[in-house]
């Protein structure tokens, strides 16, 4: 029989190749397996123990994150990345420890980092008042960049890096783009009037010979060389920048427009399925946690329409 070293990379494998899991998730999953196998000193799938698994728990609640404790959602991580290889483990009638023995710890609800309409469109002008206010032109190549970005990522719902990974090459005569997302699953996405317009007036402003349609400029660099992609990192310092600039002293990151873009659909009468074939949850559950946060009307139904015929 197979070492456990050898089947977690079979699982990793099998992640990546049958499940279609993206790289970051593997190497996630890799990282959570590593500190428990580590944990236990284990070397064959049946020395697993739920005792064993109890244990790493105590010591995963014990362990200092970035603020204090780890949290009850990174904790979960690693149980969640432990259940799947047990659950690998027994399509392949390996004994181990059964993967339902395995209880995610119990967590609050999910909090959004959700910002107003009013702080939404002071962001997405900030690009151009913010070169006003330094006397440059609003025509400026970065200006139109950043405002591209902005505008595209509420009218799409993108994640940053789906963001990042796009090319010039878009199709502005039509409304909607294919976009590949998480597991390797291609979704369709829809362009507003003014997302269209921004992206448009900066593809025809570029003279470089970049692939990527967002780039980076560095001080000094040649606007026609072959350009560098924007990293997801890079895209996030340019949302927080303007958020600044717009007077918005709470976190705004690109995940957090399309926070506003979910909210957006489904305060305007949306479908939570449509939303989340928009957004490209794979599970519905993942697109129910922006639902508290549209149903505030309910109190204003409840109190105009309940009880009326009571004295």
């Amino acid at each position: 029989m197979a070492d456990l070293k050898s089947l977690k990379t079979q699982f990793l494998e099998y992640l990546e190749i049958e499940k279609g899991r993206g790289v970051k998730t593997v190497e996630n999953y890799d990282r959570y397996l590593n500190r428990f196998l580590s944990f236990g000193k284990v070397k064959a799938p049946g020395q697993i123990t739920e005792q064993m698994v109890r244990e790493f728990r105590i010591t995963l609640n014990r362990s200092a994150g970035v603020s204090g404790t780890m949290k009850k959602n990174t904790q979960n991580y690693h149980l969640i990345a432990l259940r799947a290889f047990l659950k690998f483990l027994r399509k392949r009638d390996i004994e181990s420890l059964n993967p339902e023995r395995i209880e995610l710890a119990k967590t609050g609800g999910r909090d959004l980092d959700l910002i107003t309409a009013d702080e939404l469109n002071r962001i997405m002008k900030a690009p151009y008042s913010a070169k006003a206010s330094k006397g440059t032109a609003a025509g400026d190549l970065t200006t139109l960049r950043d405002a591209a970005i902005l505008e595209l990522l509420f009218s799409t719902g993108l994640r940053v890096s789906e963001l990042c990974n796009l090319n010039q090459d878009l199709d502005l005569s039509r409304d909607e783009f294919s976009v590949r997302g998480k597991g390797d699953k291609v979704r369709v996405v829809f362009l507003s009037s003014s997302a269209k317009k921004a992206v448009s007036e900066y593809i025809k402003k570029r003279a470089d010979m970049s692939d990527a349609l967002f780039v980076s400029y560095g001080k000094g660099s040649p606007k026609t060389k072959d350009l560098p992609r924007l990293t997801p990192r890079s895209v996030e310092r340019i949302v927080k920048q303007y958020a600044v600039k717009a007077g918005i002293t709470r976190k705004v990151t690109p995940h957090v427009i399309r926070h506003s873009f979910a909210t957006d659909l489904l305060s305007n009468g949306a479908d939570l399925r449509s939303v989340q074939a928009l957004l490209g949850h794979a599970n519905i559950a993942t697109t129910q946690v922006y639902t508290h946060v549209t149903d505030k009307h309910l109190r204003e139904v409840h109190k105009q329409f309940h009880g009326k015929r009571r004295n």
